[in-house]
């Protein structure tokens, strides 16, 4: 089977554009651009202005201008790290998987070197309980496809050549 050599850049390509296209409509046409601007759009769904200046859950919070440099030579290593595997990856789910991945880091990454902070706006809450900490579509992106990755890897076993040749010989 032909490898699927443009599924993971396409795919990053997609997310990095939806990412910076939905900060733009949040904090734009929408003016939720401060931290008290909050829309409440479903009963379990606001969107809010959120500044982050760590990654997730609030760790390696870069609060000088050293950190902040320092966490986006960090991110842009790993993203050159998921690049590099995309480039010699050849299953396709695993391609969609780290394309979902690039594609997320890259949209923070742009928002941390132009603004200092990644901008978070989704909201998801049952009553007030959030599950989640506020997040975007780079931040859901990446935990999507590292749980892909992950699933993969822990549940997902293909067969070897060798055996599946063997089985197809057996029942000709």
């Amino acid at each position: 089977m032909k490898r699927p050599r443009y599924l993971g850049p396409i795919v990053a390509l997609l997310i990095f554009v939806a990412d910076q296209v939905m900060k733009y409509v949040v904090t734009g046409p929408l003016g939720i651009d401060h931290r008290d601007a909050v829309l409440h759009v479903l009963p379990i769904f606001n969107l809010a202005y959120v500044e982050n200046y760590g990654v997730s859950l609030g760790f390696l919070r870069a609060d000088t201008n050293m950190m902040r440099w320092a966490l986006v030579a960090l991110t842009v290593a790993i993203a050159a790290g998921v690049g590099y595997w995309m480039a010699r990856e050849k299953n396709r789910s695993d391609l969609f998987a780290l394309g979902l991945v690039l594609g997320g880091a890259l949209g923070n990454i742009v928002d941390r070197v132009r603004l200092g902070f990644v901008v978070d706006y989704a909201d998801l809450h049952f009553g007030a309980w959030r599950p989640f900490l506020v997040f975007n579509v780079a931040d859901a992106a990446i935990t999507i496809g590292v749980l892909l990755l992950l699933i993969r890897a822990l549940f997902v076993r293909e067969k070897p050549r060798d055996a599946r040749a063997t089985v197809e010989n057996v029942n000709a």
